[in-house]
């Protein structure tokens, strides 16, 4: 689906002061000459008469807004600067989703959202967390201001199909280059899908009237209007998806087909339990509390007891060909990650190097399929440590401190962590759930049921699919004469970076279908041969190995590498996120808002080819094991 995403070629023209941009790919302004602002607000703000409906959102109601063309984004900072003035002193919540093909720059995005002083508090924080130019949906999120943003990257013709219908589009800005620059953009199968979002209700608003767009809508049933446009433009469009009459069978059974969820209403705060407090159960706890909803937390023993508890874990995404990243779960989640951690006193930023052994040619060409900020090449002489290997530097990564993520989450007010064994979960006739312990006592009751206890997930539920145990030992070691800088870690196989300014982590061993916790000597040896074949002079300045402390761990995989995230059976609303392997804190942010999405019905920020391959009910059907997600190397386990 993905190519290479071009950022938009710019010409600038000055008109009384204000930079206005000009499309070199299709000759035509990025906004009004007359006053962009104000024909936001008239055609699309006023068009969808979004001032009362924002204004009257219930408590918990989830509204979505979509546009056709990102541009600028002034748009979308004129609707959030309406939000800001309009919205409920509740817990309702405002969704963006854009698309767009040849994304500014960065530089090119603040330079032309300088022509607009008032928004200049809500353009920066759009600018903190304005994606690289990667194709694939990148979500953006604004939680004090109970506002996000989904931008998708990529041609109209490829995004709009492969966006999965969990929540209806409430409003439409039909907005782009005029049809006759981008005619692309207003074909009948980009239209055909922008009803498929919808529903009855869905309202619309362009500042063009041409007769393709209006031919695309009337033939789904919506009803247009052509009221005055702004300024000097005798019209614009207005319109709207009307319930049928009774009698129109047709139309209704058009709508059925255009439907791929039940509409939900319930405008309630949720309780909602989570079984297993490891980095899965944590992660979502988060996402769900951040919406408002009391969660609480249910494990054993302890959280990160388990293989999310090490001291240390490096996000280390082995990244995708440019082609592939828009569906590849690595590359969309070490974005989203990204943005995530530094929210918490616990993200270290750092870069890596990645060090070149296996088929080198093809890692470090990657370097010049990505964004010049995202990777570099290196030889080996210009390695802070001295090895004959090659490598890829990827600029953009960090390190997690889990126990330290893991208190700050626990400090929500709507999170609440509680030491029981749960053993099982029974569905009530009347709606909801109640949680049994080991004694067979009634715990609590619940609304929703995550289960994210790794391999311990099958017990609740009937059919669940096999995850693999992987065990890996994880060493630190006193390296005070010989620190590296905080700044850097090295990925090899295995992975070294300093712990703190006196230890150094490395690690980890790797041995599949074994669940012993013990920690061995053989494994400090094995990490050090790792280190030792790398970075030979390094490895033998260390203390010997019998001075080394660790921690071992059990991951648990699925037999295609990919997270199980979801309905186990359709037909109970009991979800479960599990199965995250060696990468659980690269996965787990944007994995906890799909989960969310699902869970509530909102927009979903992945597409639905890889929603699929998170499915758990895809091993309901028998089919052979698929290749690794990612290679079956010690690397796997450096978190």
């Amino acid at each position: 689906m993905a190519t290479a995403i071009q950022t938009a070629d710019l010409d600038w023209q000055c008109i009384d002061g204000i930079e206005i941009p000009v499309s070199k790919q299709f000759g035509d302004v990025y906004f009004s000459k007359d006053n962009g602002l104000l024909e936001t607000r008239h055609v699309f703000l006023n068009g969808n008469d979004l001032e009362e409906r924002l204004a009257n959102l219930n408590d918990f109601e989830y509204f979505s807004v979509a546009e056709t063309g990102f541009g600028t984004g002034l748009n979308i900072l004129a609707l959030w600067q309406l939000w800001q003035k309009v919205r409920p002193s509740n817990h309702s919540h405002l969704h963006a989703m854009s698309v767009e093909k040849f994304p500014l720059s960065k530089t090119d995005l603040i330079r032309a959202l300088s022509a607009w002083p008032e928004l200049k508090a809500l353009a920066d924080q759009l600018i903190q967390q304005y994606p690289l130019p990667i194709a694939g949906c990148h979500r953006l999120t604004f939680p004090k201001e109970r506002f996000s943003i989904d931008l998708w990257l990529g041609d109209a013709h490829d995004i709009f199909p492969s966006i999965e219908k969990t929540q209806t589009i409430n409003a439409w800005f039909l907005d782009g280059f005029a049809p006759s620059c981008n005619p692309d953009m207003w074909e009948e199968n980009v239209l055909d899908h922008i009803l498929r979002l919808s529903d009855y209700g869905t309202t619309f608003a362009s500042f063009s009237v041409a007769g393709v767009l209006k031919r695309g809508l009337k033939k789904h049933g919506v009803s247009i209007s052509r009221p005055k446009g702004f300024a000097h433009k005798r019209e614009m469009l207005k319109a709207i998806w009307n319930y049928p009459q009774r009698n129109n069978h047709e139309q209704d059974n058009r709508n059925i087909e255009n439907n791929a969820f039940p509409q939900k209403n319930n405008f309630t705060q949720r309780q909602i339990a989570i079984i297993g407090a490891g980095i899965a159960g944590l992660s979502s706890a988060w996402a769900l509390a951040q919406r408002g909803h009391k969660i609480t937390i249910y494990d054993k023993s302890a959280a990160l007891a388990d293989g999310s508890g090490n001291p240390l874990a490096l996000l280390n995404p082995k990244l995708c060909p440019i082609e592939q990243s828009s569906e590849h779960l690595m590359t969309l989640t070490w974005q989203y990650a990204l943005n995530h951690y530094p929210n918490f006193k616990a993200f270290r930023p750092l870069t890596v190097q990645q060090i070149a052994l296996k088929k080198p040619e093809e890692l470090l060409e990657l370097a010049e399929q990505y964004p010049q900020d995202v990777l570099q090449t290196h030889a080996a002489n210009e390695l802070e440590l001295k090895t004959d290997f090659s490598s890829l530097e990827l600029k953009v990564a960090g390190s997690v401190y889990p126990h330290q993520l893991k208190d700050q989450i626990l400090e929500h007010p709507l999170i609440e962590l509680r030491i029981e064994d749960i053993q099982s979960v029974q569905q009530l006739k009347e709606g909801g759930f109640e949680l049994y312990n080991h004694k067979n006592q009634n715990i609590t009751k619940a609304d929703q049921v995550i289960i994210c206890c790794a391999r311990s997930s099958k017990q609740f539920f009937e059919k669940y699919p096999d995850l693999k145990p992987i065990r890996g030992q994880v060493s630190w070691v006193n390296n005070q004469s010989q620190t590296l800088s905080l700044e850097h870690a090295y990925s090899y196989g295995g992975y070294c970076m300093q712990l703190d300014t006196e230890h150094l982590i490395l690690g980890a061993s790797f041995y599949p279908n074994r669940d012993d916790h013990d920690i061995l000597p053989a494994d400090h040896v094995h990490n050090y041969e790792l280190i030792h074949s790398v970075f030979p002079e390094y490895a033998e300045s260390l203390e010997n190995v019998e001075k080394w402390q660790g921690r071992a761990s059990v991951r648990a995989q699925s037999a295609d590498y990919f997270p199980l995230l979801g309905k186990v059976e359709e037909n109970k609303e009991i979800y479960t996120f599990a199965g995250l392997g060696s990468k659980g804190f690269l996965f787990a942010p944007l994995c906890a808002e799909v989960l969310a999405a699902l869970i509530l019905g909102e927009a979903c920020p992945v597409p639905s080819s890889l929603l699929k391959k998170l499915d758990p009910k895809r091993f309901n059907k028998k089919v052979k094991a698929k290749k690794p997600y990612f290679k079956k190397s010690h690397e796997n386990l450096s978190e």
